[in-house]
């Protein structure tokens, strides 16, 4: 498998067809490799357009959520970001290859473990990993720039409002099945909220 091509034809035929133009979204992907976060019996369908499982019943997002995601968020390098699932880290590392710094926390460990090896194999360091469960809010005394969920929640939990920075921006996929979709929400500095709708999606 020509692993260039496959990252070629991931960003043409699935990405930016979806309305991923933003040229930095696309060096992303182009710069960090979507292959060494997936297991090795996995590898071949690293930039297939699927949701590919990891275990406790949580998969991947498929390579265009991702990317539609990253640029609604729209991380700067003065940004620090919140994640909320590390899942396999790939996020994470597209996050921090263009944020200052990332928190990226998980209820499962296990997942925490690989991830960090992952990302230090990749030279990423500028991240925080924290086991403990997002679902229903996270407390901190920190305000955010960006705030990712990378799971579905039914509702968005208020207490991702609260810690939001003022012009921050807030990523998620709300609903239940049949009917999701993923949000962007921008803080102004009056604390008005704006809403934007992304995309239908079920995950």
């Amino acid at each position: 498998m020509d692993l260039e091509v496959a990252r070629f034809n991931m960003i043409e035929q699935q990405v930016r067809p979806w309305g991923v133009t933003d040229s930095w979204v696309l060096d992303l992907l182009k710069g960090v490799p979507r292959e060494t976060f997936v297991s090795p019996s996995q590898r071949s369908l690293a930039f297939a357009d699927l949701s590919l499982p990891i275990g406790f019943n949580e998969t991947m997002w498929q390579p265009k959520i991702e990317a539609r995601m990253l640029q609604a968020a729209a991380p700067s390098r003065v940004d620090r970001v919140l994640e909320v699932g590390t899942g396999s880290g790939y996020l994470t590392a597209l996050l921090a290859s263009c944020a200052a710094h990332v928190t990226s926390i998980d209820i499962h460990g296990d997942f925490l473990e690989l991830a960090r090896t992952r990302l230090l194999s990749n030279k990423i360091n500028n991240i925080d990993l924290v086991e403990g469960d997002g679902a229903a809010g996270w407390p901190s005394e920190n305000q955010w720039d960006v705030i990712v969920l990378t799971g579905s929640v039914p509702s968005l939990p208020p207490s991702y409002y609260d810690i939001l920075a003022p012009k921050g921006r807030l990523v998620a996929i709300v609903g239940q099945e049949p009917a999701m979709e993923a949000v962007l929400l921008v803080k102004q500095n009056n604390g008005v909220w704006e809403s934007s709708s992304l995309f239908d999606t079920v995950v």
